[in-house]
């Protein structure tokens, strides 16, 4: 199965590119993005996704708006690896690690859009998440984040958006490797056990001259899985600064969502230069697992075979979701200012917790 990206010299096998490396049904390799304008009035995530392995190839678009929670997704057969395309989702690489677009046609479903994403920083390599459970590889993924801003024109609902670079923002990642995909496997010995446990915890965000990614995997006995904390400038003259090992402090909401985040403090005492924290406040959140295919759905997950193409639309209240949406990822777009400095910036603040979090106190 020749495609066009085998004319470039970007083997890494002994294979055509349309193969991974590995056979294992779980290879993925996808895009993310998010959108919002630097307040509450609207948060938007979209993602791409090929599984080489299951033949498949999805898109979706979600957006908080109000009370409103409103997804476009679309799946389709996997061919050519080149075609970055889903029914009416595209995206074009104009600049690779610079400048990309992300279209989304209109249809009957509620969000079309035009936009160009451009990079505020050079895209940085987070460190490989790797996890074997029971003998089996879980987890093996390679992961850039970026920060940047948008361009472009946004309709969700009727109601239209001059996007510009001004105010709209987002945050991006390009991750690829191995990990839960497509339809469901016999549980066989992790039955009754979840895939991920603990607490999943995951910041970058963007000031005037440089952006920070702040990132913690852990446990609920304390031990950390994955953990990092870095400044990358915007200007690549100068070296990205390792600011240690960081910390955390996190008020959940009270009431019934109590695994949603309210105010955080994020703690950098071994920063080079010497310790600061950072005040995180959210701006809105989206429950991005819900209609997605992040593995809240059992009839739309990412990679799940759908047919030839698929494309379909839905959409709920916050209010329908408030009972269950927070059984899985939440995103919020943030508010981020560095304590006694008068710094904000703004950006992603992402969490998740699965099964017991002794320290907050979830069973």
């Amino acid at each position: 199965m020749l495609s066009r990206m085998d004319d470039y010299p970007l083997h890494q096998v002994s294979e055509v590119i349309r193969h991974a490396g590995t056979s294992d049904r779980n290879f993925y390799d996808r895009y993310y993005f998010n959108l919002h304008g630097s307040s509450d009035e609207l948060f938007m995530v979209m993602g791409m996704g090929q599984y080489p392995n299951l033949a498949v190839q999805d898109a979706f678009a979600v957006v908080r708006r109000g009370d409103a929670h409103v997804v476009v997704r679309a799946s389709k057969e996997l061919g050519d690896r080149m075609d970055t395309s889903v029914g009416p989702f595209r995206i074009e690489v104009i600049e690779p690690l610079k400048k990309l677009r992300f279209v989304l046609e209109p249809t009957e479903h509620g969000i079309a859009y035009d936009l160009v994403w451009n990079a505020a920083i050079d895209a940085f390599l987070e460190p490989r998440q790797y996890i074997r459970k029971h003998g089996r590889v879980l987890f093996d993924t390679q992961r850039f984040f970026q920060t940047g801003t948008w361009e472009g024109t946004l309709e969700v609902k009727g109601e239209k958006f001059a996007v510009t670079p001004d105010r709209w923002r987002g945050t991006r990642d390009r991750s690829w490797g191995v990990r839960p995909v497509g339809e469901a496997e016999p549980p066989g010995i992790r039955q009754g056990e979840g895939q991920m446990v603990g607490m999943w915890n995951y910041a970058p965000m963007q000031f005037d001259d440089h952006s920070l990614l702040y990132m913690v995997q852990e446990e609920p006995d304390g031990k950390r899985t994955l953990s990092e904390a870095i400044r990358v400038w915007n200007d690549p003259k100068r070296e990205p600064e390792w600011l240690g090992e960081p910390a955390y402090e996190h008020t959940l909401v009270e009431g019934g969502a109590r695994m949603i985040l309210a105010p955080s403090t994020l703690h950098f005492p071994k920063a080079p230069g010497g310790p600061f924290s950072i005040k995180v406040t959210p701006l809105t959140h989206c429950f991005v697992a819900v209609g997605t295919g992040y593995g809240m759905d059992s009839d739309w997950r990412h990679g799940m075979y759908q047919g030839k193409l698929v494309v379909q639309g839905k959409e709920w209240t916050m209010q329908e979701l408030a009972t269950w949406g927070w059984f899985g990822i939440v995103d919020h777009a943030a508010r981020f200012e560095i304590v006694g400095t008068g710094k904000t910036g703004f950006g992603l603040h992402e969490h998740g917790f699965f099964g017991p979090f002794p320290k907050y106190g979830l069973a």
